[in-house]
């Protein structure tokens, strides 16, 4: 029986982790271990994912809440290797980009446990974002790196990084959306009750590009009022980013937009079931990019850059950064178009978690 900890941290690493776990029950053969670092420690960004995708409780809880980049990772690495020493892996798989990430590989390489990367490749090219020193330090680090399409495969070939240890197996978030589709939850159950047979959209914002900054962050409130003038509007807060609208004196502007509905995050099951019925999606995330390609949503990324250039080649994204008048043109392009239909890339059939379970038996 081999032994394997898979880390998560982060809300999207959930989604990610869930279809690893059930392909490796399914295989047998393996004692899986969950490891929760804890980033995300608000039960909204936490607690529900659980519930909503059935993962196993937690075999170790690292509680590092928040702090700086250099805080969250030294306690991430400090308590994640103690919880190795006991565990004894024979694999470490980390999955995304988040801090958590970077210093769960670092442990297990550290400790000379094999490490795995779920979601390896992944390039922005933009070295001021957290996430790219996170994506590409822990791929360098790393023995197996499970990239989910061609680009990132390229990306890993010009770093100079052996292609024995790269396998293109597919988008495990995609798995979880796939599977989980026939239960998103009605509108009728969610913050946009009422709006059934109506065009809305679905708003978020996080990066620290766009709300730590007031000058930024009231561009994101224009996009956000402009967004719903023209139709109505869910705005998924995240709680940072609502301490950041307090303290630079925004937040009465959206309390004051009467088409838009301001909501505490959402479980998955409750989110999705509001994506996936949204005429567009406005948003600085990466992974409503990937689900709004599946989902047959148009996105606007609020972005100059993404590490998921595949979403815009396949037509289901484009990059309009910030500037108010540029976001809402974009806009109102996407709304007076047909609504779209998309092809999705190779892998991303629902079974990337089957071949994640395949490339760790055969490594």
């Amino acid at each position: 029986m081999k032994r394997l900890v898979l880390a998560v941290g982060a809300r999207p690493n959930f989604m990610k982790a869930a279809p690893i776990l059930r392909a490796l029950d399914a295989r047998g053969g393996w004692e899986a271990h969950l490891v929760h670092t804890g980033q995300h420690y608000d039960p909204a960004l936490s607690d529900a994912f659980f519930r909503d995708l059935n993962l196993p409780k937690p075999t170790r809880s690292l509680d590092v809440g928040s702090g700086s980049h250099g805080q969250m990772t030294g306690r991430v690495l400090e308590r994640f290797e103690a919880a190795l020493l006991e565990l004894k892996p024979d694999w470490v798989v980390v999955v995304g980009d988040v801090n958590s990430t970077l210093a769960c590989a670092l442990a297990a390489v550290k400790l000379h446990i094999r490490a795995a990367h779920v979601e390896a490749g992944l390039r922005s090219f933009d070295r001021r974002m957290a996430e790219e020193h996170n994506r590409v330090l822990t791929d360098h680090l790393c023995d197996l790196l499970l990239t989910t399409a061609e680009d990132d495969d390229a990306n890993l070939a010009r770093e100079g990084i052996p292609s024995s240890r790269v396998r293109l197996v597919g988008d495990t978030m995609i798995d979880t959306l796939l599977a989980l589709r026939g239960r998103f939850e009605p509108l009728s159950k969610t913050p946009a009750a009422g709006w059934e047979g109506k065009l809305f959209a679905v708003a978020t914002a996080h990066r620290p590009e766009n709300v730590d900054g007031a000058g930024n962050l009231a561009h994101v409130v224009e996009v956000l009022e402009g967004t719903a003038a023209r139709l109505p509007t869910v705005l998924s807060l995240h709680p940072r980013t609502k301490v950041r609208l307090q303290s630079a004196g925004l937040w009465g502007r959206l309390e004051r937009s009467g088409a838009l509905r301001v909501v505490e995050p959402l479980g998955y099951l409750a989110f999705m079931g509001i994506a996936s019925r949204a005429r567009v999606l406005v948003t600085d995330s990466g992974s409503l990019q990937q689900e709004g390609l599946v989902l047959g949503v148009p996105c606007l990324t609020m972005r100059e850059n993404t590490e998921r250039p595949i979403t815009v080649r396949y037509g289901a994204n484009r990059l309009v950064g910030t500037d108010p008048a540029k976001v809402l043109r974009a806009l109102d392009e996407v709304l007076s178009e047909p609504v779209p239909r998309y092809k999705t890339p190779p892998f991303w059939d629902g079974r990337a978690g089957e071949r994640i379970a395949a490339a760790l038996e055969g490594a």
